[in-house]
């Protein structure tokens, strides 16, 4: 089934969805393929842009790229392999930069395993962009005063952390420009939820009612 587009954003975003990682914490199985209501993370995340109407989806793989790539097969993302993700999530991220176009206004940078951020987080976050502070250009939403993801950048802030060094990422340019960084407060919690461990995933069905399975896990009886 196809997935139909919402009505044009105001604003051009980009969206690279990250998931290279070993997910060594998660015993070296691809966080990604964790299915929520029999669709996996990966192309759940994929869909809800598709859906939102952002103008491109880039998926950053790299350890495990066959299982994912496989759940991208019929979806209008572009898969693009990482040779070398155990350089880490900066090297993925400005891969993916590079590969963003040039008349992309913003670029949403998001992690596919945050199960709780679907289409009216993603919406309520490029609103939030669109009404930022004059001379802020990169918009993060802050829950309670804590940092959470995706997170919204410039086209002039990608330009400026490809032009920079190899270790240079997000984290690095917002630290040496505080002031053109929006901590956007929201109190939905999806922003700061994600799974890295196997335990991350017993409480996600406790505190919000959320159940995750691995594709080959018998469903049994609930």
């Amino acid at each position: 089934m196809s997935v139909q587009r919402a009505p044009a954003l105001g604003v051009r975003v980009s969206a690279l969805l990250l998931a290279a990682g070993a997910a060594s914490r998660m015993g070296h199985r691809p966080k990604g393929l964790l299915e929520m209501e029999g669709v996996a993370l990966v192309r759940r995340a994929v869909n809800a842009l598709t859906e939102l109407g952002v103008c491109e989806v880039g998926v950053v793989l790299g350890h495990h790229a066959p299982a994912l790539q496989a759940r991208l097969l019929t979806s209008s993302a572009r898969c693009l392999i990482h040779p070398r993700p155990q350089e880490g999530q900066i090297s993925s991220l400005r891969l993916g930069l590079r590969s963003v176009g040039a008349d992309a206004q913003a670029v949403m940078v998001l992690l596919c395993d945050q199960p709780l951020v679907g289409v009216a987080q993603l919406r309520a976050l490029i609103q939030a962009y669109e009404q930022r502070p004059m001379g802020t250009q990169i918009v993060q939403p802050h829950v309670q005063g804590l940092p959470g993801n995706p997170v919204l950048i410039s086209q002039a802030v990608r330009q400026q952390i490809l032009a920079a060094g190899p270790e240079y990422g997000c984290r690095q340019w917002q630290a040496a420009h505080p002031e053109q960084v929006h901590a956007w407060p929201t109190t939905d919690r999806a922003y700061r939820i994600d799974v890295d461990t196997l335990e991350d995933i017993d409480a996600l069905a406790v505190s919000e009612g959320c159940r995750l399975r691995w594709p080959d896990e018998d469903r049994g009886l609930d």
